[in-house]
């Protein structure tokens, strides 16, 4: 296939699709120039299925340091591990793109986005969903698409697409939304307490720059798409499912309508386990391979015989597992202040999931350095969130954080972000850490309900409480139910999770991830109105248990005072070579950070080191002016007259005629070394050396006398 080249514009920005040169070997492959962002898109799919139970769909996002004109950091000086940006870019551009497949797909997909080169207007994030979404569809990999994503802003009340990095600094909303051309299928959000109107505004607007790029999709898939491929779907024997069914139906029914949740799993896999028994006995009679397909596509009745139990449960008969109306939040129980030694902690339980997050206060100078394609180079808030095993009754793999754990971590961050104080008003870097204790259904939402807690604990003076709840999607088509506070199994036999944080006074994240290949705008609208209900409940808990920030901060926290010196003076504090803030640094014990701008933070768990270093600060940048009086000490005694030290690091003369009103025939008959005398600063030469006068003084005690 020879290059072709298609065109169009994308946010007022010029798009470019390339086709037929790079990476032919692969199913699709695409290159995406975005003004000067340029992402290389290729999608590979295996030729047989994989004889696992989920489509096995692996979506890459790589950061090449060059496209910004970098060199990796650290010792090897390449790229390594995804940063945390790309691990959540990957996880972006795979929720809309999953449910595209058909049911029962299982050849493995592999997509990898390849980042060239940055223009920080053009988001490479959305050129790289594009190219993924490109890159499937003109394949021959069967994909139900095209999908296509956009980010909104709003600016000065008016909805932007695709800001720039100077509209992004001014926005009240980040928005990314995606779907097809007949629905949303994704949204990430975070915004500064905004309603659930104007929300519900943005969304829209996202979803119609998303029908105009997937039409441009769909005139390239008509010029150079490939036949799809012809592929063996997983499906089971209607017959076989139809026995089953009629067989063990009110019985699964009566297991998943068990209450408490490890019970309910003990009576589900009960139900699971009868049906394969009774079937291994007829597999035995059979051959091998007849007994291993029979084997296998029991194993899948039985799961979607509890799937289909749940479903109708709650769509026809409008009742949950575990007997709670549509509406209706499990128990709420929130506590502050369990950790005696932590600068803050807050537990939050929500039936059966819990959270307990930790706060940590820290000089700005331990801010989180942010080596990544960006503009942003670092910040000072910081949400980690973590899901051990024991959370949900099981053994596992115990390590470093996974995709879902980052994603959950950014999620809750976002949300209370919002709120944090700026730096001017709270000096200090803010780590959260929230360790899940138990999980039976969002506890991502339940980690921003602890983080409000232990932020309040801690004293840091945050706008507003936040709290998240996670809504929940079952429908058939002509039916459907939206559910508050969804449970584990809602979550995983359900179509959407729906998760909306905030204050009292509006939206500060928003993300939703669905099953089904979109929802409406009725779905939507009725979720977010559902959803401020239940936040609204959430944060009376809150409130009810601590209803402010805690005044004075924990005597274990580090305490930090800022000044603000001339940025012009920021070399006298340091001196050469770091001589003189390490001076004061060992002089007094404290911590000091210097941005460019001249603000000082100083740290110390001594309030009174702080105040000695704050003063050696100011003595170090203050300006000398004539006419002003200080009273200095003797450093130096010559023949000409003594130098005295005005304040630290600032020494003027005295000349030895202006020593006394009578005539000094010798400097040592008048002053000796380490005297402290009153002087006023009578010259500043153009060199900045001052000099000093004594005699001025007495002269002006004597006519005062008269």
């Amino acid at each position: 296939m020879t290059k072709q080249v298609f065109k169009t514009t994308w946010g007022g920005r010029p798009l470019e699709i390339e086709v037929g040169q790079l990476a032919k070997q692969a199913n699709g492959a695409v290159l995406v120039r975005y003004g000067d962002t340029v992402v290389l898109s290729a999608a590979v799919a295996s030729k047989e299925a994989k004889d696992t139970d989920f489509f096995p769909l692996t979506i890459n996002y790589e950061e090449k340091m060059y496209a910004v004109g970098k060199i990796p950091g650290g010792f090897i000086k390449r790229e390594g591990r995804p940063s945390t940006d790309a691990t959540l870019t990957a996880r972006l551009i795979d929720r809309p793109i999953r449910p595209m497949f058909a049911e029962g797909f299982r050849n493995e997909v592999q997509v990898t986005n390849i980042v060239m080169s940055v223009e920080q207007d053009c988001s490479p994030a959305m050129a790289a969903m594009l190219g993924s979404s490109l890159a499937l569809s003109i394949s021959d990999i069967p994909f139900d698409g095209p999908i296509a994503g956009v980010d909104v802003g709003r600016v000065n009340g008016e909805y932007v697409l695709n800001p720039t990095v100077e509209q992004a600094e001014a926005t009240d909303i980040e928005l990314t939304v995606a779907g097809t051309k007949d629905a949303i299928n994704m949204v990430e959000s975070g915004a500064k307490e905004v309603s659930e109107a104007d929300m519900l505004g943005a969304l829209l607007f996202g979803h119609e720059a998303i029908k105009e790029l997937v039409a441009f999709q769909e005139e390239i898939v008509a010029a150079v798409g490939k036949e799809k491929m012809e592929v063996k779907l997983l499906q089971v024997s209607a017959d076989l499912k139809k026995d089953i069914f009629d067989a063990y139906y009110q019985t699964m029914k009566t297991a998943v309508l068990t209450e408490e949740k490890l019970a309910r799993e003990d009576e589900i896999e009960k139900v699971k386990e009868i049906v394969k028994e009774v079937y291994a006995e007829k597999a035995a009679e059979l051959e091998a391979d007849e007994a291993a397909q029979l084997t296998k596509e029991v194993k899948q009745i039985a799961e979607d015989l509890e799937k289909d139990v749940v479903r109708e449960l709650i769509t026809i008969d409008k009742i949950r597992p575990d007997g709670r109306k549509l509406d209706e939040i499990r128990s709420l129980a929130s506590e502050v202040g369990l950790l005696p030694r932590v600068h803050g902690s807050g537990l939050f339980t929500r039936g059966q999931t819990q959270a307990l997050s930790a706060c940590t206060l820290a000089p700005l100078g331990e801010h989180q350095i942010i080596d990544g394609l960006g503009v942003e180079e670092s910040k000072r808030f910081i949400h980690h969130y973590n899901f051990p095993q024991f959370s949900v009754g099981s053994t596992g793999r115990a390590g470093s954080p996974g995709r879902r754990e980052i994603g959950h971590g950014a999620l809750g961050e976002r949300a209370l972000a919002q709120v944090i104080p700026n730096e001017e008003t709270f000096p200090y870097t803010i780590r959260l850490v929230a360790e899940v204790l138990e999980s039976n259904g969002s506890s991502s939402q339940a980690s921003i309900c602890a983080g409000t807690l232990a932020l309040m604990d801690a004293g840091v003076p945050i706008k507003a409480p936040v709290a998240g709840i996670a809504m929940g999607l079952v429908s058939d088509g002509e039916n459907y139910t939206i559910l508050t506070d969804i449970q584990g199994l809602e979550d995983h036999l359900g179509d959407m999770d729906f998760k909306v944080a905030g204050t009292k006074d509006g939206i500060t994240a928003l993300q939703m991830d669905i099953k089904i290949q979109g929802i409406t705008e009725q779905i939507l609208r009725e979720a977010l109105d559902q959803a401020k209900q239940a936040r609204m409940e959430i944060l009376d808990e809150l409130t009810s248990t601590i209803a402010e920030p805690r005044e004075e901060l924990s005597e274990y926290a580090p305490k930090i005072e800022m000044i603000k010196i001339e940025p012009a003076k920021i070399k006298d504090v340091i001196g050469k070579g770091g001589d003189t803030i390490n001076g004061i640094i060992e002089e007094t014990g404290v911590k000091i950070d210097i941005d460019q701008d001249g603000n000082v933070s100083i740290a110390s768990a001594d309030a009174d080191m702080i105040k000695k270093a704050i003063k050696i600060i100011e003595d170090l940048t203050k300006e000398i002016k004539v006419g002003e009086v200080y009273l200095g000490k003797v450093v130096r005694i010559e023949k000409f007259g003594c130098f005295v030290n005005l304040i630290k690091g600032k020494d003027g003369l005295v000349h030895i005629s202006q020593l006394a009103n009578e005539r000094v025939n010798k400097v040592e008959d008048v002053v000796k070394l380490g005297d402290e005398i009153l002087v006023k600063v009578t010259e500043i030469d153009k060199q900045g050396r001052v000099n000093l006068s004594r005699k001025a003084l007495l002269t002006e005690e004597t006519k005062e006398e008269k």
